[in-house]
């Protein structure tokens, strides 16, 4: 099972052929439309955007990725502070 957003991409023409080549052995499961607290990938992005890239200009595109890099080396050291932050417990 691959649980996909309803990002355009994931319902385009090209990947149609896949799809079908593989319907008995894969099974899409779209997340609803404007739900991005199920997907965690979400609140990553905000969680980076607010701690590297919000009211920062950097010089280059080599310093956006050194500060990018940075970041998820800092968070990898802690992994629970990443299930606390992004996790939902039932």
């Amino acid at each position: 099972m691959l649980i996909l957003d309803n990002a355009r991409i994931h319902h385009a023409k090209l990947i149609q052929p896949f799809l079908a080549d593989h319907r008995e052995t894969l099974t899409l499961q779209f997340l609803p439309p404007y739900s991005p607290k199920l997907n965690p990938i979400e609140g990553l992005w905000g969680w980076l955007k607010s701690s590297v890239i919000y009211n920062v200009f950097f010089k280059s595109v080599k310093a956006i990725i050194a500060a990018v890099d940075t970041f998820l080396a800092t968070i990898s050291q802690d992994p629970m502070t990443i299930i606390d932050r992004l996790c939902v417990r039932i």
